[in-house]
């Protein structure tokens, strides 16, 4: 579509400047348009005989019984009743008005009114410059690096809770990944290849469980040691990731994989494709999350490191993110804030990890002796500007996670994509984090009184940014998909009700009490229900006299005969 427009550029320029013509011709047209219809009402008031059927209508107004006006106002109040109740269902399913939507979507194109764009523009960046706006998608899905376990912790919590933590688009996410990663290409294709694809496809746990053991029977058949590991290391990550009931027996199940490769001691020298390195990577950096759920958390961040510096070029499994909390656990505070030095660069994107642990660190160094009531009467020392400073530009990336770290809203098991400045970032980053900005003392207390504040140096709407680019409009509906249905998606910045509903319910609630009072007091509702009509009638009336004493007779004589 975008080629097509852009070859046409004359009829680009021609269809623009007829919608302008029309947007800045609309005024006078309408005004035009009213006088043509009033000039018409007088001429064609004899034909028409608006003399007598402005007479009718008063005679039978006057003949209308109280029950009529009743039966008016309650079949009113019961219409705007079900377009409220329908306006109300739309607006929390989708966050917008139906009426709203239906009006901007057909009648804008007609006005002249042109749709803004929301992948162009200018954002500013943290050094304050301008720069062109990122013209990807907003509303990227990323991989968490910190998923947990589906068998040794998602399957727990459900046999716990009875509920689905993973909605069935995240676990959809996750086997379009594995097939990426983990299979080769569809033209060398191996038997068991082909059964793993399958594997992840599957919905059921038990049936991919079952293909992976199908995977690894078949390759009992093959000669090459190489091919023996690789090929079956994809079926044990499945039961490692799946099977596996404790963190014990997943990280079993992946040094399973591993097993052979170390005994040859030529694993980086038979690796011929990125589909092995990527697999081999994979099972590595499971190896050290289990090593840290585990406890062992030194050998976990040493197998970090190994990996970060053998695959500097996999920077997609962000990889520093598990390594950051793993850091933050041991409260080595100088080896994380060189780990950000490296990563917090303008040129890298952003996660709520990266600038809410910076926030943490210059948080951690004022936090102590902050007291709010000192800080009102001497004003903010330049540690403290800096690390509110930090603050509000944590919450101004992701002004979710305040709410969690607080303890505003209840935590839930963090899903396995993660959208980023979004609900489902929130969550993954405050169910491993917040023990550690708890054992910084004072540091949710600085963040209590400070993070609100970002709030005021936004501007609002959310036209730009302060430090980055504007809040994307699209994080709601993505969180809600990868997100349970029992969780309560946080909404950023929160939808004020569309006029529409206010209308509606307005209208409900005036009719209902029209008829209330018309039932109670059906003589002297009528009384003014006959009133109001007169009223409504009397100006054609008192037009038709006016524009009649201000033109000729002659004129109006010679009109009505054309």
């Amino acid at each position: 579509m975008e080629d097509a427009t852009s070859s046409n550029p004359q009829s680009i320029g021609f269809t623009e400047k007829l919608k302008s013509w029309l947007s800045w011709s609309w005024t006078y047209i309408c005004a035009v348009w009213f006088a043509m219809v009033l000039t018409m009402i007088y001429v064609l008031r004899s034909p028409l005989k608006l003399q007598d059927t402005l007479t009718s209508a008063s005679v039978f107004l006057n003949t209308l019984t109280p029950k009529f006006y009743v039966a008016l106002t309650g079949t009113s109040s019961l219409i705007s009743g079900l377009i409220l109740i329908f306006e109300w269902w739309y607006f929390r399913k989708y966050g917008t008005s139906f009426i709203e939507q239906v009006s901007v979507s057909h009648l804008r194109p007609l006005l002249g009114g042109v749709e803004s764009s929301t992948t162009t523009g200018l954002f500013s960046s943290v050094n304050g410059e301008a720069e062109p706006r990122p013209s990807v998608s907003e509303c990227k899905v990323w991989r968490n690096p910190l998923n947990l376990f589906r068998g040794a912790e998602y399957s727990r919590y459900t046999w716990v809770t009875g509920k689905e933590p993973l909605t069935y688009y995240d676990m959809n996410l996750s086997a379009q990944d594995h097939q990426t990663f983990f299979t080769g290409d569809t033209q060398q294709l191996k038997p068991e290849d082909t059964v793993m694809q399958k594997a992840w496809r599957e919905r059921n746990p038990q049936a991919r469980i079952r293909a992976a053991y199908q995977a690894i029977e078949m390759n009992h058949d093959i000669a090459s040691v190489f091919l023996v590991v690789f090929r079956c290391a994809a079926a044990y990550v499945l039961l490692a990731e799946e099977e596996a009931t404790t963190i014990t027996e997943a990280e079993r199940l992946f040094k399973q994989a591993l097993r052979s490769g170390k005994r040859e001691q030529r694993v980086q020298d038979q690796i011929t494709t990125g589909k092995d390195i990527n697999l081999l990577v994979y099972i590595k950096r499971r190896l050290a999350m289990c090593a840290r759920k585990l406890g062992r958390i030194k050998e976990a961040v040493k197998m970090m490191r190994d990996l970060m510096k053998e695959f500097p070029l996999l920077g997609m499994l962000n990889i520093h993110e598990n390594l950051l909390e793993a850091l933050l656990e041991l409260q080595a505070y100088a080896d994380v804030q060189a780990v950000l030095a490296k990563y917090d660069d303008i040129s890298l994107p952003k996660s709520a990890t990266i600038c809410y642990t910076s926030a943490l660190l210059k948080a951690r160094a004022v936090s102590e002796k902050f007291s709010p009531e000192a800080a009102s009467r001497r004003g903010l020392s330049t540690a403290e500007m800096n690390a509110v400073e930090a603050i509000h530009r944590a919450v101004e990336f992701n002004p979710h996670v305040p709410k969690y770290l607080l303890e505003m809203k209840s935590l839930i098991l963090p899903p396995e994509h993660i959208l980023k400045r979004g609900d489902s970032e929130a969550v993954a980053y405050a169910f491993f984090h917040l023990q550690h900005w708890k054992r910084a003392e004072g540091a949710l207390n600085l963040l209590h009184c400070t993070w609100e504040g970002t709030f005021r140096i936004i501007p609002y709407p959310l036209e730009k940014g302060h430090l980055f680019y504007p809040y994307p409009g699209c994080t709601e509906t993505a969180d809600r998909e990868l997100l349970p249905s029992f969780h309560e998606v946080s909404v950023y910045p929160k939808k004020e009700l569309p006029f529409f509903i206010l209308f509606t319910a307005g209208l409900c609630s005036f009719t209902a009490m029209l008829a209330m009072l018309t039932h109670q007091f059906p003589e002297l509702m009528g009384v003014f229900a006959k009133a109001f009509f007169s009223t409504l009638f009397a100006p054609l009336g008192f037009f038709a006299d006016k524009m009649q004493s201000f033109m000729p007779s002659s004129f109006w004589h010679q009109l009505t005969r054309i």
